[in-house]
């Protein structure tokens, strides 16, 4: 699919795109990949990586500039949408700012894609997004939205929307492993509540998933890996097994159990051997057979969260992992 083909990544100087470019010039042979993101700096050091291949390009914009998205999407073939404002307390406390990126930019993706003749974007969403409780969740939720509408918005056009979604992504920028990692030396670790769990995904997975939507995606499919649970303590303990460990109370808008599938999405939900896949509400669609392929409908009322998870990660692979990536734990 991808070969001499032309690939746009919104916030593609973030740990996904990190990941997934080089991921996607190792394995694939795209014409052009375009990394489109606001940031000129972390452009400009991305681009060090890339020095002497001619597919990489590097476009400066932000999806809130709708203008700006026509011209960057001229000639592209496939969109990731990535570009996200991300941190729970951030967005507590500027909810305009996160609006405008994650809902209006959502929304000026969704028409400059089907104006530009874009064959199929997908776009990363959040465990969050389920019955969510912080703003950042509910504009996810409200983004997931608009792409799946995006299929039926698109009328006669051939542009295709969907989204997958994970939940924790280890060692990303920002996420709980290099944050223990950077202050494991000082003794003691703050957790917000003993009881915490969060679902773990590494980024090569979360690229994988995101190849499995564009080419499985009939359009407005929610696509959400399955994937190991830890608790928050038991990953503290790893890092630093001598470290105190002390309770500091949860941060605004922060849960105790994150949700990927909720009881209400259950009725359009089929399982897959890796994967689920959450179908449209709309037109009919979670009754498509091009869209359930072999998918087998899971129970009435069944909920996935990291609490409730059958696969739950041990220390030993928490180890291996973190013994991998050690070099490049939060740098990307």
């Amino acid at each position: 699919m991808f070969n001499d083909a032309t690939v746009l990544i919104t916030g593609g100087t973030g740990s996904f795109g990190h990941t997934f470019i080089p991921m996607l010039l190792a394995k694939h042979n795209p014409k052009k990949v375009i990394i489109f993101s606001r940031d000129e700096m972390k452009q400009w050091e991305m681009a060090k990586k890339f020095e002497g291949d001619s597919r990489v390009r590097f476009f400066i914009g932000d999806v809130r500039d709708r203008e700006r998205l026509y011209r960057a999407l001229d000639g592209v073939d496939y969109v990731v949408h990535a570009a996200a404002t991300k941190i729970v307390p951030t967005a507590e406390y500027n909810p305009f700012e996160c609006i405008k990126t994650n809902v209006l930019g959502a929304m000026n993706l969704v028409d400059a894609c089907i104006d530009k003749g874009v064959k199929k974007l997908v776009a990363l969403s959040t465990d969050k997004a389920s019955s969510p409780v912080n703003l950042y969740g509910a504009t996810k939720l409200t983004s997931d939205k608009l792409f799946v509408a995006g299929n039926h918005y698109a009328g006669h056009n051939p542009t295709r929307f969907s989204v997958v979604r994970y939940g924790n992504v280890m060692g990303s920028r920002g996420s709980v492993i290099p944050f223990f990692m950077s202050i494991k030396d000082k003794g003691v670790l703050p957790i917000t509540d003993d009881r915490m769990t969060r679902f773990m995904i590494s980024l090569e997975e979360g690229v994988e998933l995101v190849w499995h939507a564009f080419e499985d995606m009939e359009g407005g499919e929610i696509y959400v890996k399955k994937i190991p649970s830890m608790k928050v303590t038991d990953l503290a303990r790893v890092i630093s097994p001598k470290a105190k460990q002390e309770v500091v109370g949860i941060r605004p808008g922060e849960k105790l159990h994150e949700q990927m599938i909720s009881a209400e999405d259950s009725y359009y939900t089929y399982e897959y051997p890796e994967h689920f896949k959450i179908l449209p509400q709309i037109n009919d669609w979670d009754k498509d057979a091009n869209r359930i392929k072999d998918g087998k409908k899971v129970s009435e009322g069944f909920i996935y969260s990291s609490d409730n998870n059958t696969e739950w990660m041990s220390d030993g692979e928490l180890e291996a992992w973190i013994d991998k990536n050690r070099n490049k734990i939060g740098v990307i």
